[in-house]
């Protein structure tokens, strides 16, 4: 999934200004009980409002207001997932894979005040398989059905792992009945914050790039008896120093950027949380363009690149190297999967074999001006890739800038192209090595244009014996990786770690390495300083 990242928010004019912090974060103070507030600054813009098109950084709010039938819960090194009841207590599938059922949890309602049905649930699912952003998860759906009330059956083509589809972080959704149907007839229906969930929180304000306020939801089915948030105010602000700044003045109580570097100093007052995560940053070559069409000249580039200098320099040390865009503790994740290391003699010599001695060429990178670990990291490539005679022309522009130039024409769009991606359920087999490299006829994410029919042949097959024979399937795509790497049609940096920081208040912090980008609200409490 795409970064997106909102510009220069309300706080940091200020903070600029040399105003009141004050001016920042709202103006209340924090009670106890499930009616205390919680004050957060966050880098994630709300691209969209509509559950069923979401497919960006307001997953941070929307998991707070809408949920899955199941939730993707802890994993292991290889990234075989345990899950646990969300919408659905139950579950059970055919032997062979494909039918799947869901019995539903009772006494559940919309924030609209409707019932939770099972038809409820497969017209929400199928809205995300036909229209939604992530449709792909459901590509090889073959039809719901509602036998009863509180039943759900979901029949695949082939042998899928519906679980995990069923507890994506976008495309799994479950909305209110009559909002799809206000939002068939107007599609800005949900625009001015609008929410038809069942989750925890409802949205009550927002003001578009600044502040959305969520409240409780006073029928959830979780109850409100501990010691809940009952508000949430949350302040969008892109700059990391200005989220620091509204910690240590009391204007925030959570955040989800702070300098990296800073981390040190703080976590003598805050609490700092570093979890494993998700997040994954490439840098695709454009395999179109000369002389990156020719492998051993990618291959070159990769030896150049000063990998533990990027983790120290881009991730400030909570980072670690990314093996082949598939995160640790992420299925098809190996340790058998080889990575590149820092050799400039060996990126000297395959540039010679592939006739260009001492490079005497240069490359146009982009990178997303918002992305501070891009910004920090972009600048040692240009440094790497001299020493070895390449040049590097850097730049910074806004990633959906970044984003159509790289889809507008791929032969005279960038040469190389930074970017931060998360899968958008827990297998990045079936999305991160599949979305960013199968070559398609009109590729979404595949930004290296790279075509390779061994890779893709193998890639299908894995994807069609996770269900069945996940050994096989992880076998399958260990050698695609293996593939990948050797083809190098793009360089593999680092795996950053989750980092958010609270104030010593702030209880229950709960990381899920399957939702990346996501703050649950709700385990959360004010507990002693």
């Amino acid at each position: 999934m795409t970064t997106r990242y909102s510009g220069r928010g309300l706080c940091a004019g200020i903070a600029a200004l040399g105003l009141a912090a004050s001016a920042c974060g709202s103006s209340h103070s924090s009670g106890g009980g499930a009616s205390s507030i919680l004050d957060v600054a966050s880098t994630a813009v709300v691209t969209t409002w509509d559950p069923i098109q979401s497919f960006s950084t307001e997953v941070a709010y929307m998991a707070n207001l809408y949920e899955p039938l199941l939730y993707a819960d802890k994993a292991d090194a290889s990234g075989s997932v345990t899950f646990k009841p969300a919408l659905a207590t139950s579950w059970t599938h055919s032997a062979d894979g494909k039918t799947w059922t869901f019995k539903l949890r009772q006494d559940v309602t919309f924030h609209d005040g409707e019932p939770l049905t099972a038809a409820a649930v497969v017209s929400s699912l199928q809205a995300s398989a036909k229209n939604g952003a992530a449709s792909f998860i459901w590509g090889d759906l073959a039809g719901m059905t509602a036998p009863d009330t509180q039943t759900v059956v979901i029949t695949m083509k082939n042998p899928q792992p519906v679980d995990l589809i069923a507890s994506s972080e976008y495309g799994a959704y479950i909305v209110a009945p009559n909002a799809l149907a206000a939002e068939a007839k107007n599609p800005k229906y949900f625009d001015a914050g609008i929410d038809a969930g069942t989750g925890p929180y409802a949205v009550t304000t927002y003001t578009a790039g600044k502040q959305i306020v969520m409240k409780k939801y006073p029928k959830y089915w979780g109850g409100w008896s501990g010691q809940h948030y009952g508000t949430v105010v949350v302040s969008i602000t892109s700059e990391a120093i200005v989220q620091q700044q509204m910690l240590q003045g009391g204007q925030a109580q959570l955040a989800d950027s702070v300098p990296l570097v800073n981390l040190a100093g703080l976590a003598k007052t805050f609490n700092v949380n570093a979890a494993p995560s998700a997040f994954s940053y490439v840098g695709f070559f454009n395999t179109l363009k000369p002389p990156l069409d020719n492998a051993t000249v990618r291959q070159a580039l990769s030896y150049a690149i000063p990998y533990a200098d990027i983790m120290t320099i881009g991730a400030s040390g909570y980072g670690t190297q990314d093996r082949a865009s598939v995160p640790a503790g992420i299925f098809p994740y190996s340790t058998d999967v080889p990575t590149y290391q820092q050799d400039l003699d060996k990126a000297r010599a395959l540039l010679t074999q592939a006739g260009h001695p001492g490079g005497k060429f240069s490359i146009n990178l982009t990178y997303a001006a918002e992305n501070q670990g891009e910004a920090r990291f972009a600048p040692l490539i240009k440094d790497a890739f001299a020493k070895i005679g390449v040049t590097v022309n850097l730049k910074a522009i806004l990633f959906d800038q970044q984003w159509a130039q790289a889809k507008a024409d791929p032969t005279t769009a960038q040469d190389m192209f930074l970017l931060l991606y998360w899968p958008t359920y827990a297998d990045a087999g079936n999305d991160n090595l599949h979305t960013l490299f199968h070559s398609s006829d009109k590729p979404f994410f595949n930004l290296s244009y790279w075509n390779d029919p061994t890779y893709d042949g193998l890639i299908d097959k894995a994807q069609a014996q996770t269900q069945t024979d996940r050994a096989q399937s992880l076998s399958l795509y260990v050698q695609a990786q293996k593939r990948l790497v050797g083809q190098a049609p793009a360089v593999f940096f680092y795996d950053q770690k989750a980092v958010v920081v609270t104030a010593k208040s702030v209880q229950g912090l709960q990381n899920n390495i399957n939702y990346p980008f996501v703050t649950f609200y709700y385990p959360l409490h004010k507990g002693a300083a």
